[in-house]
């Protein structure tokens, strides 16, 4: 039996980027639809929130004197973008997936339904959702948890590239200390940087549980829903 059976997985735009930096590295995105595609098999039910840091970093020089709103909606493009891709990576590997955006864009992709995201849910399918809330001054964190709570998911997974949370980055700092559980109060408190504050806030309201693991060590999804302890753990 799985400990988790629905599940939103949030993966930041820079991790498909992988080691180039920006864009997307297709090596990356293979290996991810992959442990996507192994948890599934598994039978978990699995949404995802894709950021676009790693296209959107290429143009935040021009983005930076723009109008708040105006550079938004290219980030919440940049999301659909990475969507796209990683649809296309789940379907070559026979994964029936489909992408929901908060954004119209009927020509390749659902507007996001409630009840149609969570029956293509019961059905099998993988569901992706772009376009972040469709709002501005929104971030992909806060949409990964507004998602998250809609479709009734048992937990938000957040991959990183690190194996869970520190109190400081431990890539910099090797005396970081390690919380492999720690409560919603206590990440806003101590200001840590799991997701941001909003996202935070909404879990804590709806209790519900996030897991920041290390999406780059293969099998650690699985791992997860199935019941070992991976990364750290947010609650209550």
């Amino acid at each position: 039996m799985l400990q988790y059976k629905r599940i939103l997985l949030k993966l930041s735009g820079e991790a498909l980027a992988g080691e180039d930096g920006y864009g997307i590295n297709s090596d990356m995105l293979e290996r991810y639809a992959e442990e996507v595609k192994e948890a599934r098999e598994m039978g978990a039910e699995i949404a995802l929130v894709i950021g676009g840091g790693n296209i959107f970093r290429g143009v935040s020089d021009a983005a930076r004197n723009m109008d708040r709103v105006q550079a938004d909606y290219m980030g919440m493009l940049a999301t659909v973008i990475n969507s796209i891709a990683f649809q296309d990576a789940l379907e070559r590997q026979g994964v029936y997936t489909r992408l929901q955006t908060a954004i119209k864009m009927e020509e390749m992709a659902e507007p996001f339904i409630r009840r149609r995201a969570i029956r293509h849910l019961e059905k099998g399918r993988v569901v992706i959702f772009g376009a972040g809330t469709g709002n501005p001054y929104f971030t992909t964190d806060t949409a990964a948890s507004l998602r998250a709570i809609e479709i009734e998911a048992d937990v938000i997974v957040k991959g990183t590239r690190v194996d869970g949370i520190y109190d400081s980055d431990p890539e910099t700092n090797p005396g970081a200390e390690f919380f492999s559980q720690i409560s919603y109060i206590d990440v806003i408190r101590k200001n840590l940087r799991v997701m941001d504050m909003t996202a935070i806030t909404l879990c804590r309201e709806n209790v519900l549980p996030i897991v920041v693991m290390n999406m780059n060590e293969r099998g650690n999804l699985t791992k997860l829903i199935s019941g070992e302890k991976v990364g750290s753990l947010v609650h209550p």
